[in-house]
């Protein structure tokens, strides 16, 4: 840091406000907000200060510091907001959001066209939205034409122009989809009523829009207009169908904004919903791409701020997961914990993350490598390596009762099973059932016939048991001299607990986290993989007779003895003649002769 830039932060207030970083060029490359200004901005210079690889090029490229002092904290954070969306500097988190979304328009006219646009013309015309989801908006439009008659034509239905009978009424009137205003047989107060219920519809108001409804319905069934009341009726239910799609909390919740976010290392997700009489009327996701290491509160306070103002929103009660800067006093901020609020919250953070997981989807399927990066790199925070674990192997124990002691050894590379590579062990130098030795034992063979063929050793391995097979592998990896220079875990089956050298209390990863899932596959193919081989093992044990002791013949033999003869009784008391046709004339005389020498 040069002398310049010292002197700069010494003379720093230590007051509420913001400050703006400058590369050699002038460019302005970051905007930040504090509560005391010299405190914050000095934090940034602190040898080993920061983790991020990013701040420290930030701090690298500082040139110039300027500031402005706030009266609050929250003026600071709008402040910040402000400069951020106007100037964009490169390290600030980005908004990935550049689409022009759709609103409803009520055109200011005689007889007002309703129609949807993502041109917003100030002419004194209603906007409603922006609608973030065409298919919401299509419901909305969808249900307003149903309790409606609102003209779709663009005549210009001035006075004038009516009485001058200019225009004549088209197939919509006789489809019963408009009342003609434009032949004068529709008074601009009884359209006007129609325009009500349309912006009923689009602001959530259905209650209202059903009882004005049922009042009319009611009215023609007393004028004996059944054919009138009918068609009410049916509107009536239409609304219905369309709020029971919609209500998901009490009915009672009027107005109310809800905002929830979901991070990972990169991005940040900040799903909103608005809800008005318990239905949710709009619902947006956005992404944040991250820059440095900004916290989830900032994050989401930001987002807030960008989405009242885009959307324009004016909810005076605003449910979020955890406490923010309150930056507008006229705003209550509700962290619920239980209830309708709590569900709604839950809601919200379910669509934050289905939307990161279908961008994922998409990222994947255009770059198919992507996914093992993430993968791999996931593996490696979550195990605590110090390299992308492109080869891993597992191993797995398997016995029956004691007998048949093997092993198994299965290899991923690049998240994927390597079959060609997996191998099988049969235990030799363990007696009985000694899972922490026959550990030890497989473990040692197979890295020592690695050293021997000089082949490359895998990044990570994985012992399917706790804490006693881990051990023994340890011990064998001591004796080859590669303690420490291959990451090593073990997985207890049934928590799914994972356990790392010289620890006793393991780790648990998210159940839905994809390294886990990795993990569970090697255990799983380690075990599927050791069963087959034990099975089969097991199988030619059961299958060993006497007709295996007699020389000269081997298993293909036996087992065409067996399938002709049935048991070993009938071989030894059939006939030469018998035997030559079921295996020939050689074998049928060494078999015969066999069962007469042991009679």
């Amino acid at each position: 840091m040069n002398h310049e830039l010292k002197s700069k932060i010494e003379a720093l207030p230590n007051n509420p406000g913001v400050y703006q970083y400058y590369d050699t060029e002038g460019a302005l490359i970051y905007v930040g907000k504090a509560k005391a200004l010299k405190k914050r901005v000095s934090s940034y210079f602190v040898k080993g200060r920061h983790d991020s690889t990013k701040t420290l090029f930030l701090v690298r490229k500082i040139a110039d510091i300027k500031y402005m002092v706030v009266g609050s904290e929250t003026e600071a954070l709008l402040l910040e907001n402000s400069l951020i969306k106007k100037h964009q500097p490169k390290y600030n988190i980005q908004l990935k959001d550049d689409k022009t979304y759709p609103w409803i328009c009520i055109k200011k006219e005689r007889f007002p066209r309703i129609f949807k646009t993502r041109n917003v013309i100030k002419d004194g015309s209603e906007y409603y939205g922006p609608y973030a989801s065409v298919r919401m908006l299509r419901a909305v439009m969808d249900l307003t034409v149903a309790v409606s008659q609102i003209r779709n034509c663009n005549f210009n239905l001035s006075q004038e122009n009516i009485e001058k009978g200019k225009f004549k009424k088209c197939l919509e009137f006789h489809l019963g989809n408009c009342q003609a205003p434009c032949e004068g047989l529709q008074s601009e107060a009884d359209y006007n009523e129609f325009v009500d219920s349309v912006r009923d519809v689009i602001k959530g108001n259905l209650p209202r829009i059903t009882n004005n409804l049922k009042n009319k319905m009611m009215a023609h069934a007393k004028g004996l207009e059944f054919e009138k009341a009918e068609l009410l009726k049916q509107k009536i239910e239409l609304i219905e169908k369309f709020q029971s799609r919609s209500v998901v909390v009490t009915p009672s919740m009027k107005n109310v904004e809800v905002y929830s976010i979901v991070t990972d290392d990169k991005s940040a997700f900040i799903n909103f919903m608005k809800v008005n009489n318990g239905a949710i009327i709009q619902g947006h996701t956005i992404e944040l791409k991250k820059r440095l290491q900004e916290i989830d509160e900032d994050l989401l306070a930001f987002a807030i701020m960008d989405l009242r103002t885009r959307f324009s929103l004016t909810a005076k009660e605003v449910i979020v997961p955890f406490k923010i800067l309150q930056f507008d006093e006229s705003v209550q901020f509700i962290i619920p914990k239980r209830g309708d609020k709590k569900a709604l919250l839950d809601l919200s953070t379910k669509n934050a993350k289905q939307f990161r997981f279908e961008k994922e989807k998409q990222l994947d399927k255009r770059n198919p490598t992507r996914r093992t990066d993430r993968i791999l790199e996931l593996i490696k925070k979550d195990m605590r390596l110090t390299e992308l674990p492109v080869h891993i192997e597992c191993f797995d124990n398997s016995n029956f009762q004691g007998t048949n002691a093997v092993a198994a050894c299965v290899v991923f590379r690049k998240a994927k099973p390597a079959k060609r590579e997996y191998r099988h062990f049969n235990i030799t130098t363990v007696e009985g059932p000694d899972d922490f030795a026959s550990m030890e034992e497989v473990v040692y063979r197979r890295y020592k016939r690695l050293q021997v063929e000089k082949k490359s050793l895998p990044q990570l391995i994985i012992i399917d048991g706790g804490k006693g097979q881990l051990s023994s592998a340890v011990t064998a990896l001591e004796k080859l001299g590669l303690r420490g220079q291959i990451g090593i875990v073990g997985i207890a089956k049934k928590l799914e607990e994972i356990f790392f050298p010289g620890d006793s209390v393991p780790i648990y990863i998210d159940k839905r986290s994809e390294s886990l899932k990795v993990i569970q596959h090697l255990r799983n193919e380690a075990h599927r993989f050791g069963i087959t081989h034990h099975r089969n093992k097991r199988s030619k044990g059961a299958l060993k007779t006497e007709l295996n002791d007699i020389p000269g013949v081997g298993e293909k033999t036996v087992k065409a003895l067996l399938r002709e003869f049935k048991s070993v009784k009938r071989v030894r008391e059939a006939k030469i003649a018998e035997l030559t046709k079921a295996v020939g004339a050689a074998r049928a005389k060494q078999i015969q002769a066999y069962f007469m020498k042991s009679n």
